[in-house]
């Protein structure tokens, strides 16, 4: 989410402004100098089907380049390779994170019709005078028609990547845009290449949840953005991309013998239908950004009898989808910028779900809102917190097999809650939580286990540091919700939570675990997190 990236430094770290500038303006992209050794590449769309041609658009100041093309699955599989290909240097606008690269094809080939469904890892290798440069691509392979359909479609979030693909330029979040050339853009173009760690990181690579919890009385620290400068890649790779969260589930998935198609939040878009071939669909890592259309098929599909399975965090923004999929719209905390402000088709201007004029909240698809959420394990926000669910309702079928009783954490040692999550306005009785419905949820829905979150990183003053988050989230929360920031309102809105609900949602049924950080759970064998993930997924294996 982090609001406090697009308002500016927060009330509490005014003085250290100038640090934060420098650190928010970190650039991933071409240099521009046919000096400098580079090679970037990407695709025009995010998926394809077997028998489709995929172009690949590639840059490079080296006489020639490799490539290679694998199936990222439960171990990596190279399927295609060339050698020597004919390097071309192509020029790069300024303004390509808004409106495209506009580079010409370099390479063509057609997906045979047997490469099976999945992630594809596309790598470019260029060397001159003894030094050598690689990048990374990824698609998505859809499943063949000819092929039975899968039980479970696993889509992308393709919107969040979007969103935090800083390549070029310009995000959702800052850039090259703006009067003093470092502000959000709320327009992006899908034809550029995806920033360096969103297709493939080394092992070992920090989490935006550090493994250990903070530290009190020592300086606060961002390990994943530390990492990132030293090593050269974007500070956005622990919040975005196939590396970071959809991998690690679909190696998971496929080495425990789950069957899966594969689609984007952008097929969604395209087909609104795609969900009803399945008897589950599953959303995993950090779904931030939505468009109405992506929601509505979501909606559908259950409404009509589907699953869900939402093992993810963060459900914030409402989107637009232009140019067939090249571009994506989203002015968040400038809302009231959007064109169709002020307009009959204002329900779609791109501003958070549960405010105004949008009025739609998260609840009411998934059974959670990111607003009652959102950091917990990031910097100081919650950063002394076990890194667990606790559990209110162990009877629950989705606890079964995995030892858990009342008041028992839920991935602690996995590190599993953070580094967003998303959450329920509720009330205590007799020591269990309950949606109030006050927040747009169904009061039907019930909580499972919980956890504390907050919008607020406190600042203890410590000489030297520079805080991340501060309080611009939660003067943006008391903005939106309360109409205007006074001291009771910026208190009412530094309290948040995040949830693990079950929700019988029209004929179909939804399973969330609000937090970006589950796949943790599957990555380091948590037995317990493994296993509810196993009774949800066998549960809604099978079509009603």
């Amino acid at each position: 989410m982090s609001i406090s990236e697009t308002a500016g430094p927060s009330t509490t770290s005014r003085t250290r402004a100038k640090a934060r500038h420098i650190l928010d303006n970190y650039y991933i992209g071409p240099a521009r100098d046919v000096n400098v050794l580079e090679i970037w590449g990407y695709t025009e769309r995010f998926s394809y089907s077997p028998g489709d041609r995929v172009a690949l658009h590639v840059s490079t100041t080296a006489e020639t380049w490799d490539l290679e093309v694998g199936r990222d699955g439960a171990s990596y599989q190279p399927i295609l390779q060339e050698i020597g290909l004919p390097g071309v240097y192509q020029h790069t606008p300024t303004d390509c994170s808004v409106n495209g690269c506009n580079w010409a094809p370099s390479y063509e080939f057609v997906i045979p019709h047997d490469w099976k469904e999945g992630g594809y890892l596309v790598t470019f290798r260029a060397d001159r005078d003894g030094d050598a440069v690689e990048e990374h691509h990824l698609f998505l392979l859809r499943r063949a028609e000819n092929r039975p359909v899968a039980p479970y479609v696993l889509v992308c979030s393709t919107g969040t990547w979007m969103a935090y693909n800083c390549w070029g330029g310009s995000n959702h979040y800052e850039g090259i845009t703006g009067p003093k050339g470092n502000a959000f853009s709320p327009v992006l173009s899908a034809l550029r290449p995806w920033t360096r760690g969103f297709c493939k990181l080394p092992e070992g690579a920090p989490r935006a949840v550090p493994e250990m919890a903070h530290v009190p009385g020592g300086m606060v620290r961002y390990p994943y953005m530390e990492w990132a400068y030293s090593y050269g890649y974007s500070k956005k790779y622990a919040s975005a991309g196939w590396a970071s969260y959809e991998r690690h589930f679909a190696r998971w998935a496929e080495a425990h013998g789950y069957e899966f198609d594969f689609a984007t939040q952008h097929d969604l878009e395209a087909d609104p239908d795609l969900l009803n071939r399945h008897a589950c669909a599953v959303f995993v890592g950090h779904d931030e950004y939505w468009s109405a259309n992506m929601r509505s098929a979501v909606d559908r599909f259950t409404d009509a009898g589907g699953r869900i399975a939402r093992f993810a965090g963060n459900f914030t923004w409402q989107t637009r989808i232009e140019d067939e999929g090249r571009r994506q719209v989203c002015y968040k905390y400038t809302a009231t910028e959007d064109p169709l402000y002020g307009t009959d088709r204002q329900h779609l201007v791109t501003g958070a779900w549960e405010v105004a004029p949008v009025n739609w909240p998260g609840a009411r698809t998934f059974g959670v809102n990111g607003l009652k959420g959102v950091y917990a394990g990031l910097g100081r926000c919650v950063g002394q917190g076990s890194g667990g669910f606790t559990v209110y309702r162990p009877g629950h079928w989705a606890f079964d097999g995995a030892h858990l009783g009342y008041g028992d954490q839920l991935g602690a040692a996995s590190r599993i809650f953070g580094y967003e999550v998303d959450g329920l306005d509720y009330r205590m009785e007799d020591g269990l939580p309950f949606a109030t419905g006050a927040d747009g949820a169904d009061p039907d829905v019930r909580i499972l286990a919980m956890g504390l979150a907050t919008n607020l990183e406190p600042d203890h003053g410590t000489w030297g540091e520079t805080i991340y988050i501060g309080d611009a989230d939660a003067a943006y929360k008391a903005s939106v919700l309360f109409g205007e920031i006074t001291p009771e309102t910026l208190d009412r809105s530094t309290r948040g939570n995040g949830v693990i609900v079950s929700w019988s949602r029209g004929k179909g049924e939804v399973f969330t675990a609000g937090t970006c950080e589950w796949v943790m759970g599957l990555s380091r064998r948590d037995w317990q997190v493994e296993q509810v993930t196993r009774n949800v997924l066998d549960r809604f294996g099978t079509k009603r």
